[in-house]
């Protein structure tokens, strides 16, 4: 008698676990861009006006054109996002005076969360909203926290799926920085 009851819960507990599946499966994550620049290509980086984070309006990685940007993909809740912002802002401070900058998108976050975040940790970089997350999705994001180095033409010139390190900061900066728009 038991086991007549909870077949059908079987059943359909097998098909929902199979449709996830599938759907991880056939959406999967977009590495176009990953495969541009693994071949040493410099794809345009997506733009889009998105509001600002701390302050009324919008703003465009299209504003910054002429200038080496740091994008880094972000949100208050992500551990490592909170571990690398300290390295985010020094390398803010330190490219400055270089033309370069470090440009934040906060997305998956409630704004108060995001403001709070940065206030605490002392970031001064700007930062942009992804609400709907599909900024970051023309990026291939599919994770927190990602960054992404904009050239001053506007391309990508060399992306980390990963948190930051110096290592790779130090790796990719300073040619851009020295390049010439």
């Amino acid at each position: 008698m038991r086991l007549r009851v909870f077949w059908p819960i079987t059943l359909v507990a097998a098909a929902l676990v199979g449709l996830l599946a599938y759907g991880v499966v056939s959406k999967g994550t977009d590495t176009t861009l990953d495969d541009a620049v693994a071949k040493g290509k410099r794809p345009e980086a997506p733009l889009a006006a998105l509001p600002w984070l701390s302050q009324s309006g919008s703003g465009s990685l299209a504003d910054y054109k002429g200038k080496v940007v740091v994008l880094n993909v972000w949100a208050s809740w992500c551990d490592p996002c909170r571990d690398e912002l300290p390295l985010l802002q020094r390398t803010h401070e330190k490219i400055e005076s270089q033309g370069g900058m470090v440009l934040g998108i906060d997305t998956q976050d409630a704004s108060d969360k995001a403001i709070a975040f940065l206030k605490e940790s002392k970031a001064t970089f700007p930062s942009l909203r992804d609400r709907d997350r599909e900024y970051g999705r023309s990026f291939g994001v599919s994770g927190y926290p990602e960054t992404f180095l904009i050239d001053r033409s506007g391309r990508v010139a060399a992306l980390r799926r990963f948190p930051v390190t110096q290592e790779w900061l130090d790796e990719h900066l300073p040619k851009l920085l020295a390049e010439k728009a």
